[in-house]
């Protein structure tokens, strides 16, 4: 089992630590604005399925970047729920250059 943390504000200074590599940060904002992307063309299309596509294309992109990038385990093993929180927040902390991207 990994590190443990009391909250997301203690767990995100973790997580910005394991997304060092730009190319692991870029790949994650990538597949963050795909999953986005697909699920807005799900709902104006109506079509649900489309929704099946969400998990692969965001842990896809995020997950090569770890593997092949960073050199890491993603902490979606260890602390999925904040590292789900902390996708969305590097994204919009990249989003508006608050992190390089």
């Amino acid at each position: 089992m990994g590190k443990q943390f009391d909250s997301f504000s203690d767990f995100y200074p973790f997580y910005l630590g394991e997304h060092a590599n730009r190319t692991c940060r870029r790949l994650h904002f990538v597949g963050s604005t795909l999953v986005l992307l697909i699920v807005l063309a799900a709902a104006w299309r109506r079509e649900p399925a489309w929704l099946l596509a969400v998990p692969l294309v965001g842990y896809g992109f995020a997950w090569t970047g770890h593997f092949f990038f960073e050199k890491n385990r993603p902490a979606t093993f260890s602390h999925p729920w904040y590292s789900l929180m902390g996708d969305w927040v590097m994204w919009k902390d990249m989003l508006t250059r608050r992190i390089p991207f």
